[in-house]
């Protein structure tokens, strides 16, 4: 490439990064306060641009409001658990829970967040323990999902014995945060 064509390449692709968060951030608001609004506005004699958006943050604040109140904790301890006892929408209320940080001292998801090492290399990669199974030699190994980065979705389910792993000082939902952030958001540090 020549000098002014790798300068307006350079140039474009820059202004595209830099215009990717603010754009996505309107474009998301605009989405957000159409498809809040679509449903009830023909309904109401007045709309303004920004009432959707507006209601729902009311809405959100009317029930943080409600939830903690005396009456409201207790209902919603009640909701709670019969969330949870769905046949099958209470393992995903269970799991969304988790990831989002809100762990509950039942029967939690992720049991640990551990530092699996990479063969061959000095480093890690970061793994959430899911329980304990039996391996091929009849000992208890740790069952441990490693993630990818940055969709936490996708990822690899190992089975390993429990002096090769390291338990980290970190949260589940922590360590998922990270891996969507790739990395950007700290991670905490490691027990000794």
């Amino acid at each position: 490439m020549t000098g002014p064509s790798r300068h307006l390449t350079r140039c474009f692709v820059a202004g595209i990064v830099a215009l990717l968060p603010f754009g996505g951030t309107v474009l998301g608001i605009l989405w957000l306060e159409t498809t809040l609004s679509e449903s009830w506005r023909a309904h109401v004699p007045f709309y303004f641009p920004g009432l959707g958006l507006l209601a729902a943050l009311v809405t959100i604040y009317l029930v943080g409001l409600f939830v903690t109140s005396f009456f409201g904790r207790w209902l919603w301890r009640r909701v709670d658990r019969m969330l949870e006892n769905l046949p099958l929408g209470g393992t995903l209320y269970q799991s969304l829970k988790e990831v989002l940080g809100y762990d509950s001292s039942r029967d939690r998801f992720f049991e640990a967040v551990v530092a699996v090492p990479i063969d061959g290399g000095g480093g890690f990669e970061i793994g959430l323990v899911t329980g304990r199974a039996p391996g091929p030699d009849g000992v208890e190994h740790t069952v441990v999902f490693v993630p990818s980065s940055p969709n936490p979705t996708n990822g690899r389910l190992l089975l390993l014995p429990p002096d090769r792993l390291r338990r980290l000082d970190l949260r589940a939902a922590d360590a998922l945060r990270g891996l969507v952030s790739m990395g950007k958001t700290p991670l905490g540090r490691a027990r000794t």
